[in-house]
């Protein structure tokens, strides 16, 4: 390339941005490591702090501790003290960083990327053949770091927000109704409707057996093994009929076949019955969809969400960026009469469809 070409600000400019990227990877391994090791706990609401005096309240070696500190405080994640030599964690930092049951809790989706990292050879040799990689065939940390991703935004919000935002849906769900949560992983999302909603019982179904191995523990931790059940079944050829709500959480864009996932659920669901959907937040033109928050599910999607759908025969492949323009058309072509966006966050759609 011609040198008189190049713009020296632009080039600097965007080297530095790069950098940025690069220092943000490498904060992703402190951010895990400092939560595991229950350094972002213990300076929870404790005020200033020495290394020594961290060290000492977690049973850390003072030195690793103090570097680990300046690497936060560089990147600021903690506030450093330079009269005092002091670390502190502010209150909205303990949000992100410490308390596991903030809606904004992060380190645990730190694990994603790792399992992409793990998988880069399995990313690589999907790009050159063009299959799939199915989901169960990824690292151990992805299915680890989803559900924590996703856990505690549906925590924060499904009870209170997304579901009565439903036409009827929290009035049924209090009379007591059937339930299926396709695509249900872990099982979060099955628990905390079942908590709140005593008298409907809730059916979990996912491809991935691990994950429902773990579903049912959360389910007997919680003590709802009565009123929730988890089985492996995919979008397609789940059991059951006149279900009175059918949920897609984060998953629909993952699957081959969506319009034939969508066909089902028409054919499971009561007369009256209503399906959620719960996918990513994304505008329906790439050109709309330039934010940090759609570069996260482009690369996602990149890795994980299109090479599962590949893997699944690949009919139609979503992405994690559908929008709401095409979910809606996946869900006329199955012949839903009604579909509206009923509530949004700058992380999610939640889509409502009734037949």
């Amino acid at each position: 390339m011609n040198a008189t070409a190049i713009d020296q600000t632009r080039l600097d400019n965007f080297v530095m941005r790069a950098i940025g990227d690069l220092s943000a990877g490498y904060g992703g391994v402190m951010v895990s490591i400092g939560s595991k090791l229950g350094l972002y706990k213990a300076m929870a609401g404790a005020g200033p702090l020495t290394p020594a005096e961290l060290a000492s309240e977690t049973g850390c070696a003072e030195r690793y501790v103090r570097e680990w500190l300046n690497a936060q405080a560089a990147g600021g994640y903690v506030e450093y003290h330079a009269v005092s030599n002091t670390y502190e964690l502010s209150p909205e930092q303990a949000m992100v960083l410490a308390d596991e049951d903030s809606p904004v809790y992060i380190p645990n989706a730190w694990s994603v990327p790792a399992s992409m990292w793990f998988d880069e050879e399995k990313a690589i040799a999907a790009f050159r053949s063009g299959k799939g990689v199915a989901w169960g065939d990824h690292h151990d940390r992805l299915f680890c770091g989803v559900a924590a991703f996703y856990r505690n935004a549906y925590r924060a919000s499904l009870v209170q927000e997304w579901l009565p935002a439903l036409d009827g849906v929290s009035r049924k769900l209090e009379a007591g109704i059937d339930v299926a949560d396709i695509g249900c992983g872990h099982g979060h999302s099955s628990v905390l409707m079942a908590r709140a909603f005593p008298n409907s019982r809730f059916h979990g179904f996912d491809t991935h057996k691990a994950s429902i191995a773990e579903a049912r523990r959360n389910a007997a931790d919680e003590g709802l093994t009565s009123r929730v059940s988890f089985d492996a079944a995919t979008a397609v050829d789940y059991p059951g009929r006149n279900y009175g709500l059918i949920c897609f959480f984060d998953c629909l864009h993952d699957m081959g076949d969506p319009v034939a996932a969508a066909q089902h659920a028409a054919e499971a669901l009561a007369p009256d019955g209503t399906v959620m959907l719960v996918e990513p937040f994304a505008n329906d033109r790439v050109e709309d969809n330039i934010s940090p928050v759609a570069r996260l599910y482009y690369a996602a999607s990149t890795t994980l969400c299109c090479a599962h759908a590949v893997s699944e025969g690949g009919h139609l492949v979503l992405g994690a960026q559908a929008g709401e323009g095409r979910l809606e058309e996946v869900f006329r072509k199955a012949g839903f009469k009604h579909f509206r966006r009923a509530a949004e966050t700058p992380f999610n759609l939640i889509l409502e469809a009734r037949c």
